[in-house]
């Protein structure tokens, strides 16, 4: 069974940073892609960045580009998000995913394996 848990949540001012972590167990790390999503207060739950298990392919939701930035480190099982410049329209529970798919549509990453989120929350 795939356990996923999320670390380095927090509040930060706007233009802050914060590094979220994702250790994953339970099963082989380098086989998954990983996945960082997020939902909003009173929003769905929608996707910010993912990386393909060859680490060759990320993905980023557009609101984000050019401020997080995704990784994985596979002999830690550990999957990253450096978030820089943060804005307030950024705060939310931060939640990651893994599948086993090398770019799953959303609806597969909703039938996957999800950790328990990690609550982000920018001031202005």
């Amino acid at each position: 069974q795939v356990q996923l848990v999320e670390s380095g949540g927090g509040l930060v001012q706007t233009g802050g940073s914060l590094r979220l972590s994702c250790a994953l167990s339970g099963r082989t790390f380098s086989s998954y892609t990983m996945g960082w999503f997020r939902q909003p207060p009173g929003k769905e739950r929608e996707f910010v960045a993912a990386i393909s298990w060859n680490r060759g392919n990320t993905y980023y939701a557009d609101s984000i580009k050019g401020r997080f930035t995704i990784s994985r480190d596979n002999a830690k099982n550990t999957v990253f998000l450096q978030m820089n410049s943060l804005k307030p329209e950024d705060t939310a529970v931060y939640y990651c995913a893994a599948d086993l798919r090398l770019r799953p549509t959303h609806d597969e990453w909703l039938r996957g394996y999800w950790g328990q989120g990690t609550q982000v929350t920018v001031s202005s």
